[in-house]
């Protein structure tokens, strides 16, 4: 246990001897280097806009937003850590997509977010607008995930928009439009 804190310890601070942020030394454990996920069940933070990321840790630790991981973590952050954080992951550069596309699925996928409006909120090329995430190159499984639990009723939705969109999804539907999300750039 001793050991595993020195080593804690350790990475933090070749952290912030590279300008990364102390705070973010738990973050990149599950959110991946530079917040570019590697675990289909993470979202990346990677070039999010810096909004969402500090209203979505403000909802974690207000507790409108819950999750066995991120509440905790939240709750002992300040407006002004969430605020560093939200500013260093948005500045760092997306991966490129982990996953392609399957072919079947690029046009009904496309489809599927003109009909359901994503760029109306997500912008033009789902990159996320302000408090609005963006969707394009996340994990495949994540984004599945999420859009079952709007459906559901499940997922903290501040507005209502992404429950009333999803809606109308049937399961093949998420299928396709992850696949297409995720493969996007």
């Amino acid at each position: 246990m001793f050991a595993a804190a020195v080593l804690f310890l350790f990475a933090c601070a070749a952290l912030a001897a590279d300008g990364i942020p102390r705070k973010a030394a738990s973050c990149i454990i599950c959110h991946g280097a530079g917040g570019n996920s590697t675990d289909p069940a993470m979202p990346s933070l990677a070039g999010q806009p810096a909004q969402f990321i500090s209203t979505q840790l403000y909802l974690f630790r207000e507790g409108n937003r819950k999750d066995a991981q991120m509440t905790p973590i939240a709750s002992g952050l300040s407006n002004a850590d969430m605020n560093e954080l939200a500013a260093y992951f948005s500045s760092q550069k997306p991966a490129a997509p982990s996953r392609k596309t399957a072919p079947e699925n690029a046009a009904a996928g496309r489809r599927l977010a003109e009909q359901h409006h994503c760029v109306q909120c997500h912008g033009p090329a789902l990159l996320g607008l302000q408090h609005i995430p963006r969707l394009a190159g996340q994990q495949f499984a994540y984004l599945k995930t999420q859009l079952r639990g709007f459906k559901a009723g499940i997922r903290y939705d501040t507005d209502g928009n992404m429950t009333s969109a999803v809606q109308r999804l049937s399961e093949a539907d998420i299928e396709v439009l992850a696949d297409y999300l995720a493969g996007l750039k």
